[in-house]
């Protein structure tokens, strides 16, 4: 066995083809390693659905693949972006199916992988046609969230989309933010544009899910904080910190660092809430997850056993 927990399957796995192997889960859970075990088995590339990782800037914070991971195996997305471009689910779903259509043509399998929903929805169900917003409407609603903070924007929002309001993480100004955009542009609520209709695909689709107990979980995500924090985290988020009102950087593990280089909290604390704001955010994930029944769920240690029989069944 190798230190992913995954041993390829000692015959080849015969799927339905072409197919898109979803390998998703909360973060910390170990998707890396598997999905190069995983790849290397199929002979696939690996296209990243973790919307941090496609910022070159941001390695240590995004756990993004290693130098050697990535020789390893074929990735897309990853560092493929700036932190000062504008990019979103829609655009991603986008370039990520034109990619796909491309890599069928060479290979019967594809492994798609992360723990972002949106982004794995984009591919697996498709976006609602929303229109790009424009330079001017941004910045608005940037300056009334810089005037106003959190609680303004919320109350927007309410007024505006009553039905998004309750549906939207209000604690994320992110998705607050896109969705007065839209309303502003369209003079519509962003509820009323999204049709939640399934855009049919030509491939495929498999998805395999990998947990663990949340205490082990958690040990795990508090560990990796620490083991970035050695890495350089810090001295990371330093080197950005004059951008730190990008959405790209009000992320967690550079937000919470921020608040401390403008003394508002002990390097102790931030690091603390970096460990919280991970669970948190591990919690939000396993939520949207487990709403969608198509997802078969493993340990890492047990997808060794079941994953030959899970794609022989398809």
């Amino acid at each position: 066995m190798n230190k992913s927990g995954f041993q390829p399957p000692a015959t080849n796995c015969q799927l339905k083809r072409p197919t898109l192997i979803v390998l998703l889960g909360p973060t910390g859970v170990g998707k890396t390693n598997i999905s190069l075990s995983m790849a290397e088995q199929f002979g696939c590339p690996i296209i990243s659905s973790d919307s941090r990782q496609f910022y070159r800037e941001l390695k240590i914070g995004t756990a993004a693949p290693s130098e050697d991971q990535l020789r390893r195996v074929k990735h897309y997305f990853i560092g493929s972006h700036s932190i000062h471009d504008e990019y979103n689910a829609g655009q991603y779903e986008k370039d990520a199916i034109e990619l796909l259509d491309e890599l069928f043509k060479k290979h019967d399998v594809v492994l798609l992988v992360g723990g972002s929903m949106m982004y794995i929805d984009a591919i697996c169900n498709g976006m609602d046609d929303i229109p790009n917003v424009d330079a001017e409407t941004r910045a608005y609603w940037q300056k009334q969230y810089a005037d106003g903070g959190l609680e303004y924007i919320q109350k927007e929002l309410m007024l505006l989309d009553p039905v998004h309001y309750e549906q939207v993480d209000i604690q994320n100004p992110k998705r607050i933010l896109h969705a007065l955009e839209i309303c502003s542009m369209t003079g519509a609520p962003y509820s009323a544009l999204r049709t939640g209709q399934r855009k049919l695909r030509n491939f495929n689709i498999l998805k395999i899910g990998i947990n663990r107990p949340r205490p082990e979980l958690y040990e795990r995500i508090n560990a990796r904080v620490d083991e970035m924090m050695k890495d350089g985290l810090l001295e990371e988020a330093k080197m950005f910190y004059q951008f730190k009102s990008l959405n790209t950087l009000n992320t967690v593990g550079y937000k919470e660092l921020y608040a401390y280089m403008d003394g508002l909290w002990t390097l102790d604390f931030a690091v603390n809430m970096i460990k919280q704001d991970s669970r948190r955010y591990a919690k939000r994930q396993m939520t949207w997850f487990n709403r969608d029944k198509e997802i078969r769920w493993f340990h890492p240690d047990e997808l060794e056993l079941k994953l030959e029989s899970v794609v022989q069944n398809l």
